[in-house]
């Protein structure tokens, strides 16, 4: 199992941080390594979308279903076969001076010993690339605030 949790504090709302997050149809247009995400279904407080992953000549589609709970969190887990366990979790919550506390954390395992052991070389860069786009839109979107990023890995 790969886990890795990020931690970053951003000037901007719990609402905007969230929306940012659920919006997983411009995901390509922002974030490096997803090529293509498609909302199957969305309703309320759920939300079901395929999605296309690449890094380098590896390519793989997979379904996701994610919780929403607005502007507080995400989550967001798999049943696809390459997968042993997936689950992703955004959180915000506001912070006490001004702005958003925002914790992500990705927990993967995949089924294929060989393809894990390639994950779990790149996984951290993979987990902060994900954070640092965020981060990244939220400032094109919103405006240009500092952050302040801190990471753990488990």
């Amino acid at each position: 199992m790969t886990t890795f949790t990020q931690h970053r504090h951003l000037n901007f709302s719990a609402e905007q941080l969230f929306d940012l997050a659920a919006d997983v149809e411009r995901f390509p247009e922002f974030m490096p390594w997803v090529t293509e995400s498609h909302v199957r279904h969305r309703k309320d407080r759920s939300i079901v979308v395929d999605m296309t992953i690449a890094a380098g000549p590896l390519r793989r589609r997979f379904s996701s279903a994610g919780a929403l709970d607005r502007p507080h969190r995400i989550d967001i887990t798999s049943n696809d076969p390459i997968f042993s366990r997936f689950a992703q979790r955004w959180r915000f919550e506001p912070a006490a001076d001004s702005g958003t506390n925002v914790d992500y954390q990705v927990d993967v395992e995949l089924r294929s010993r060989v393809l894990q052991m390639l994950l779990r070389a790149s996984f951290g860069e993979l987990a902060e690339t994900t954070m640092a786009a965020f981060t990244r839109r939220a400032h094109q979107l919103y405006g240009a605030h500092s952050s302040q990023p801190r990471s753990n890995k488990a």
